[in-house]
C-alpha cells in the first residue's frame, strides 16, 4: 500500500515517462511531443520534448500550440449539449427543424436525421466521405459544403454501421451558429474557452502569432522528414479546427474528469456528460497481436463526439486527432480521475500510444511494458503488408500498352457532383491534374497500362498518390475518371473513391 501511495509523486519525477518519450521520438522519428497528464484533479505532469520544428532549436513547452483536430469534436458536442440544456433544441430534434437547408442523398435520412445523429458516425456515410472538399485545405466555405454534401453519396443503410466522418460535424456546426445567432468559432470562445481560462486556445491559424510557440507539422518527404506548412482547417472547424497547448488543454481535461465544473464554474451538466459520453455506435475492433493482445479492448463505441472503450478492464473516453504532419491522443479513465493527452508534430500514433499505454499501466498497477518496441512491431508489419499489395497491384501491369488516345484527349475539365472541377492538362508532353479548389492537389499522370494512369503529387510528403482510370464510350471519348489511392496507408480523408468525375465544357462555369 506504501508503495502505490507513491506512485503519482514517482511520475511527477517523471523518470520512466521522460525515458519512454525519448524511445518513442526517436523510434518513430518524432520531432516534438508535449504530455499532459492530470490526475485527481491535479496536473501531475506537463512537459514538452524536443522542438517545435526541425532545423529550428526551439523548445516544446507546456506552451507550444499544436492543432488537435478531432480532438475539436468533443468541444462541438459540448457547445451543442450547453444548447440542448438551455432548451434551445433536444438531441433528438430533426436536423431540418434547424437547418431547412440541410439535405443528404437520400430523401429518408435528410427527413430522419437527428442532431444526436450528426455526432455518431452511423448516417450512411462511408468512412471519410466528402472529406476531399475541406482536406488538404480547399476554398470551399463551410455552407458551400454543407450544400454539397446532398451529392455525397451514401455506401450504408442510415444507422445500420459505424463509418467515421467529418461532414456531419460541419454540418453540427452551422447548427449550432443558427440556434445561437454566433459562429461556431465564436460560440466556443466565448462559452468554452473563455469560461475555462482557455486563454491561448484558437480555432483558425489565422489567430496565432507570427512568432508564437507553435509546433510545425512534419512528414516524409521522399523518404526524408521535413516540416510542412501549417494547415487552414477553418471550414470544417467544428470538427478539427481547435489549436491549443497543454496550458489550456489541461484545463479541458480537468472540466471533463471533474463532471462539467471546474474551479467551481459549471461548463455543463452531469447529465449531459453522461449523454456525451453513452456509447451510440458500436465500433468494429479486432484483438491485437503480441504485446497488444493484453490491452485490445473488450468493447469499442462512440457516443458523442468521444470514443468510450475500456483499457485492461477499465472503461476510457478517448478521442484522437489527425492533420497533415500533426496527431494527437487524449484518454480519460474517468473511474480513476485520469487523464493523459499526448500531443506531437509527426504522423505517427504509435508515438502517442507508447506514452499513453506507460501511463495507464503506472496508475493501474500493470506490469512495465516495452510498448515502443511493439508498437514499432505492429508498425512494421503493417507497411510490410502495405507495400506488399502496391508491390502485387504494379506487379499486374500489362507491359507494353499504351493509352487508347491522344495524351491531348484526356486533357480537359472534369466534374464531381459533390468534389467539383478537376483539371487535366498536357504540358510539355506530359499530363497535369489539378484539383480546382485544392491548391495542395497538383500532380503529374504517369501511365501505367492502358488507360489507367498514376497520379504523382508534386507534394511528395502528402503520401496520397491515387490510380486515375478512364473509361471511354463506344466512340472513343471519355465517359467518365474514377480514382483510388495506391497505398492502404494513404490517410481515409483522401476519398478518391467517391469521385465520379464526368467531362464538362472547357467554357463551362467553375463549380
Amino acid at each position: 500500500m506504501l508503495l502505490l501511495a507513491w506512485l503519482p509523486l514517482l511520475l511527477t519525477a517523471q523518470p520512466d515517462l521522460d525515458s519512454v518519450a525519448a524511445q518513442a521520438m526517436k523510434e518513430f522519428e518524432v520531432p516534438g511531443m508535449a504530455v499532459l497528464v492530470v490526475k485527481d484533479g491535479r496536473i501531475v505532469a506537463s512537459r514538452g520534448y524536443g522542438v517545435r520544428r526541425l532545423g529550428d532549436a526551439a523548445p516544446v513547452t507546456p506552451r507550444t500550440m499544436f492543432g488537435i483536430a478531432s480532438h475539436s469534436k468533443a468541444f462541438t458536442a459540448a457547445a451543442m449539449a450547453m444548447l440542448v440544456e438551455e432548451g434551445r433544441l433536444k438531441w433528438d430534434d430533426r436536423v431540418i427543424d434547424h437547418l431547412p437547408e440541410f439535405q443528404m442523398s437520400d430523401a429518408y435520412v435528410t427527413r430522419e436525421m437527428r442532431i444526436r445523429d450528426l455526432f455518431t458516425h452511423r448516417s450512411g456515410l462511408a468512412l471519410g466521405a466528402g472529406d476531399l472538399m475541406y482536406f488538404p485545405p480547399s476554398d470551399l466555405s463551410r455552407a458551400e459544403i454543407v450544400r454539397r454534401l446532398r451529392f455525397v453519396p451514401l455506401a450504408y443503410s442510415f444507422r445500420e454501421r459505424y463509418a467515421y466522418d467529418n461532414i456531419l460535424y460541419v454540418v453540427a456546426g452551422e447548427v449550432i451558429a443558427r440556434v445561437s445567432g454566433m459562429g461556431w468559432d465564436e460560440f466556443v470562445k466565448r462559452r468554452i474557452f473563455e469560461p475555462l481560462g482557455m486563454k491561448s486556445t484558437v480555432t483558425s491559424i489565422r489567430a496565432l502569432p507570427e512568432s508564437g510557440d507553435v509546433a510545425f507539422p512534419h512528414a516524409k518527404d521522399e523518404g526524408t522528414l521535413k516540416p510542412l506548412p501549417l494547415a487552414d482547417s477553418d471550414n470544417w472547424g467544428a470538427a478539427a479546427g481547435v489549436i491549443t497547448n497543454l496550458e489550456d488543454f489541461s484545463r479541458w481535461v480537468r472540466v471533463q474528469l471533474g463532471g462539467g465544473e471546474l474551479e467551481g464554474r459549471r461548463l455543463f451538466s452531469q447529465a449531459q456528460q453522461r449523454e456525451m459520453w453513452t456509447p451510440v455506435s458500436i465500433v468494429p475492433s479486432r484483438p491485437g497481436e503480441g504485446a497488444l493482445a493484453q490491452v485490445s479492448p473488450q468493447f469499442s463505441a462512440y457516443a458523442l463526439g468521444w470514443n468510450v472503450s475500456d483499457y485492461r478492464g477499465r472503461r476510457t473516453v478517448h478521442h484522437s486527432g489527425g492533420l497533415a504532419g500533426m496527431v494527437t491522443r487524449t484518454v480519460l479513465v474517468p473511474d480513476m480521475q485520469l487523464g493523459v493527452a499526448v500531443f506531437t508534430n509527426q504522423e505517427a500514433g504509435q508515438a502517442f500510444n507508447a506514452v499513453i499505454y506507460t501511463v495507464l499501466d503506472h496508475y493501474m498497477g500493470a506490469a512495465p511494458a516495452d510498448w515502443v518496441e511493439a508498437l514499432a512491431a505492429a508498425r512494421r508489419k503493417q507497411v510490410e503488408g502495405a507495400e506488399k499489395r502496391v508491390k502485387e497491384a504494379i506487379a499486374k501491369r500489362a507491359a507494353g500498352t499504351r493509352p487508347s488516345l491522344p495524351l491531348a484527349s484526356y486533357a480537359g475539365r472534369y466534374r464531381d457532383p459533390w468534389y467539383g472541377d478537376v483539371r487535366i492538362a498536357e504540358e510539355g508532353g506530359r499530363l497535369r491534374i489539378r484539383f480546382t479548389h485544392t491548391p495542395w492537389l497538383e500532380g503529374t499522370l504517369e501511365h501505367f497500362h492502358h488507360d489507367t494512369f498514376m497520379a504523382r503529387w508534386d507534394r511528395r510528403w502528402l503520401l496520397a498518390d491515387a490510380w486515375i482510370w478512364f473509361t471511354l464510350k463506344p466512340d472513343g471519348s471519355i465517359e467518365e475518371a474514377r480514382m483510388s489511392a495506391v497505398s492502404p496507408l494513404t490517410d481515409f480523408s483522401f476519398d478518391f473513391h467517391d469521385l465520379r468525375l464526368k467531362p464538362v465544357a472547357a467554357d463551362a462555369k467553375p463549380y
